[in-house]
């Protein structure tokens, strides 16, 4: 085969790409063979990187049905030159126009797969020889397919990669999208669209709404990442409120769990509905009245510690007053896990002597709570909603206490 470099016909100028190209093809050793559709298939997966369109693929298809042969074999010289008549090949290409076929050859050509082979007068034809074989012929030459298959694969390989990559992302995404808002969906049935819930609510729509209007892999990884996170925090409220919601039940319930001393159910999350509701009657028979949310210093120390004895163990020198309880409510939230965002919102809603108990009778009770986080966030939404009382919890755990130590066993 000769392998010198040849030039377009006409006012055509031969660019970098056609030498390196016709360089590629002299190089390869003769006898290697490629699949024709094989690498058809390639070119049309990797026609983006290739930056080739549609049309540029459908003429590069009308070409290979112009060879007869399935097999390309580098060295065959002329058999890989096709020549067909512009009319022809448009034919065969879906009978696209005149001035599309010839920006397709173009781009073909210029992209390194085809290499013009034109003759003296710029047609296309064959000369045969003795016995009917091609001795030359003046055309589309497609040895470039030959010498730039591993190419070609390598590029299709990484396209198909990166879209199976895409799907993988979109699936997620999707994935995660119908869970969070099933999620939030849940949380107002629970509580309303207030509070948390509202919160979170614009935490996802403000993760939809950073999307761009067509999302990379990278942006909907990103965006999968952070729907990740906000359905953990669904999840962990949702479950929350669903404990409160196992242990509430009315007063005689209630008391029937406390002589069971079960330590799976928070009794004193029944006494809710501020001021609407009475406890159950303790040991002695005496029935206890609920009472609106007292104000700070209302509740004597000693009931605190009392009904919460656990909180001392960690206070540095003892609580001898709200302060030392506030200390010591504050380190027992960071043992627990919670938040420092969560437990800011438990002081900001219930108040700091409030939540300083709230915490101490959550550590009173930890064993039968399965996150005392979203715990924590369930009984502010209750208080931010009215619907959680402080004395009734103090009296619940001091009854838990009482029946414990009648049954000989302690309260954990």
């Amino acid at each position: 085969m000769n392998h010198h470099i040849t030039t377009p016909f006409g006012r055509r100028t031969l660019t970098a790409a056609q030498i390196r190209a016709q360089a590629d093809v002299a190089a390869c050793p003769d006898g290697v063979t490629v699949h024709k559709w094989t690498v058809f298939r390639n070119v049309a997966a990797a026609r983006g990187r290739l930056g080739l369109n549609d049309r540029a693929v459908a003429v590069l298809d009308a070409l290979l049905t112009f060879h007869p042969e399935t097999v390309l074999r580098a060295g065959e010289g002329a058999d890989l030159v096709v020549y067909p008549s512009n009319a022809a090949l448009a034919l065969r290409a879906h009978g696209i126009a005149e001035a599309t076929l010839r920006r397709a050859l173009a781009a073909l050509v210029e992209t390194g797969l085809i290499i013009r082979r034109d003759s003296p007068n710029g047609k296309r034809y064959v000369r045969r020889g003795q016995g009917g074989a091609v001795a030359q012929a003046f055309g589309f030459d497609l040895s470039p397919l030959i010498s730039q298959s591993a190419k070609l694969a390598d590029l299709a390989d990484q396209v198909r990669a990166e879209a199976l990559a895409l799907r993988v992302a979109r699936e997620r995404f999707t994935l995660l999208r119908r869970d969070c808002i099933k999620l939030i969906v849940a949380i107002e049935d629970a509580q309303g669209a207030s509070g948390a819930a509202g919160s979170l609510r614009t935490s996802y729509s403000s993760i939809l709404g950073d999307l761009p209007r067509q999302p990379g892999r990278s942006d909907l990884n990103r965006a999968s990442d952070a729907l990740t996170t906000l359905a953990g925090e669904l999840t962990i409220l949702l479950i929350a409120h669903q404990e409160i919601a196992e242990s509430n039940g009315s007063p005689d319930q209630d008391d029937r769990h406390l002589q069971n001393s079960n330590p799976e159910i928070l009794e004193y999350e029944a006494a809710v509905d501020i001021g609407q509701k009475e406890a159950a009657a303790g040991h002695e028979g005496r029935a206890v009245q609920v009472e609106p949310e007292p104000m700070r210093g209302t509740y004597p120390l000693g009931l605190v510690i009392d009904a919460c004895p656990d909180i001392a163990d960690y206070a540095r020198d003892g609580i001898r007053s709200l302060r030392d309880l506030a200390d010591a409510a504050n380190f027992v939230r960071s043992l627990l896990g919670i938040s420092p965002d969560a437990w800011r919102e438990a002081r900001d809603v219930m108040g700091e002597d409030v939540a300083a108990v709230t915490m101490a009778a959550i550590l009173q009770r930890v064993e039968g709570i399965k996150s005392p986080g979203g715990y924590l966030r369930a009984l502010v939404e209750r208080r931010r909603a009215g619907k959680f009382s402080l004395g009734p919890m103090l009296q619940a755990l001091h009854r838990a206490k009482l029946a414990a130590a009648a049954s000989g066993r302690r309260i954990q």
